[in-house]
């Protein structure tokens, strides 16, 4: 029997019998003691995913998507951000627009069907999507390539086989030992994607998808599925040739476990993808950024040129600041925090983090030389509607904390950075 329970990151999973929330789900037996058994094998690869909360209870950390269970339990975890309000499709919504923005998938679908109307569990997405990628894929053609081949005929084909052919036991001169080339779609890329799509047939259960794959399976009848999945994606070609098969690559991760190099795979049962919301936000924001600033500028996610210190001539302990511009030798350094902040709470200091300043005044002294502009960039949240008067850091080194409007894909009080941006095409949201 499948059950479908819905949560938010920093929720908690349970056997016992509790109100319905977004914060709270009940599940049996068997599938808890699943979990349990995954969150050990999660802590060991160093993921919190989950946590043991005493005997009957898991805590959720801040991993979203999608965990199974071989009983069929299926747990959606929604982002905490925008499934506060209750609303849990809001929340399915935000986070399929930030997968495919890091995916750098453009929606086919007319208007918002695909993220705000298919009210179905992450992994069921990610399987339609794979469908309707697969599908046009089909439409414009696979790629076949010619394969020699050694074969025993009744007639000459090919290049004859001397060899095979002076063999031959008495009684079957007659038979000719070719070797000649077939036009077949034995590719590594085809393979995959029928291993995938054999996948999608056992796991999804929304009928459409069903009924789409079964008529796709049908249409690559041919294909045998990959049975070297990571091989066959290392020989993924992406030359000119190739180029219809890009939209259709990520997804075919998705499917096969493989997934983005940061994500991680939820279960080993279905489809689990499981994606960290702070590295989601960050990408999410790095790629806003990009379209933001003026061309000339050069951004990077992260900067990895400085380090902290040096010890025995040999640098130590690695600055990353997620993204760091820079034009005409001025940087701009900033971090992206997938936490709350309330703008109300100045005696608890916002809710900022002691740890994260120090951080960020590291980077300001070995990027910045301690003078410029830096920036912590947080979600927009009813606590946090405009930017935090800046924080000073002495000898014109200045901090801005900022709000990122998920919704509107506007950062706020980016003109305090005195950063460049495309202003004319691309406004951005102002202070207040």
């Amino acid at each position: 029997m499948n059950t479908r329970v819905v949560v938010r990151e920093h929720g908690s999973l349970g056997v016992a019998t509790g109100p319905a929330s977004l914060d709270y789900a009940t599940v049996t037996p068997s599938a808890f003691a699943y979990f349990c058994v995954l969150a050990e094998g999660f802590n060991k690869a160093g993921a919190r995913v989950l946590q043991r909360d005493g005997q009957q209870r898991l805590k959720l950390d801040n991993y979203v998507g999608v965990l199974q269970s071989p009983c069929g339990t299926v747990v959606e975890v929604l982002p905490k951000h925008h499934a506060g309000a209750g609303c849990a499709v809001t929340g399915r919504a935000l986070l399929r627009k930030m997968i495919l923005a890091d995916l750098e998938a453009t929606p086919r679908e007319a208007g918002v069907a695909s993220l705000e109307l298919f009210d179905a569990p992450l992994h069921e997405w990610v399987m339609a999507r794979f469908l309707d990628e697969l599908d046009r894929l089909l439409k414009r053609g696979l790629r076949f390539d010619y394969q020699r081949v050694d074969d025993e005929l009744p007639f000459l084909r090919g290049q004859l086989d001397m060899r095979r052919q002076l063999r031959q036991p008495p009684g079957r001169q007659h038979r000719f030992q070719v070797r000649h080339d077939l036009y077949l779609p034995d590719r590594p890329e085809n393979r995959l994607l029928r291993a995938a799509l054999e996948r999608v047939l056992r796991a999804t259960a929304v009928p459409a998808s069903w009924r789409l794959a079964q008529e796709l399976a049908l249409r690559t009848a041919e294909i045998r599925p990959s049975a070297r999945v990571e091989a066959d994606f290392d020989a993924w070609q992406e030359d000119r040739l190739m180029a219809h098969y890009a939209p259709i690559k990520p997804w075919c991760e998705l499917v096969l476990g493989r997934q983005m190099p940061w994500a991680l795979a939820g279960a080993q049962v279905g489809i689990s993808p499981m994606f960290p919301m702070e590295k989601l936000f960050e990408r999410f924001v790095a790629k806003w950024l990009r379209k933001a600033v003026v061309p000339r500028s050069e951004v990077k996610t992260p900067a990895r040129s400085e380090w902290l210190c040096r010890h025995e001539g040999s640098p130590v302990f690695r600055l990353e600041p997620d993204l760091m511009v820079q034009l005409d030798g001025q940087r701009w350094v900033m971090d992206t925090k997938w936490k709350g902040v309330d703008a109300a709470d100045l005696a608890g200091r916002y809710g900022l983090s002691q740890a994260d300043f120090y951080q960020l005044f590291a980077y300001g002294q070995r990027y910045l030389g301690g003078v410029g502009e830096m920036a912590l960039i947080y979600p927009r949240t009813a606590t946090f509607q405009v930017p935090l008067p800046p924080f000073d850091f002495g000898g014109g080194l200045r901090l801005h904390v900022l709000p990122f409007d998920l919704n509107q894909e506007q950062l706020f009080g980016l003109e305090a950075l005195a950063l460049p941006t495309r202003s004319a095409h691309f406004p951005v949201a102002m202070a207040g």
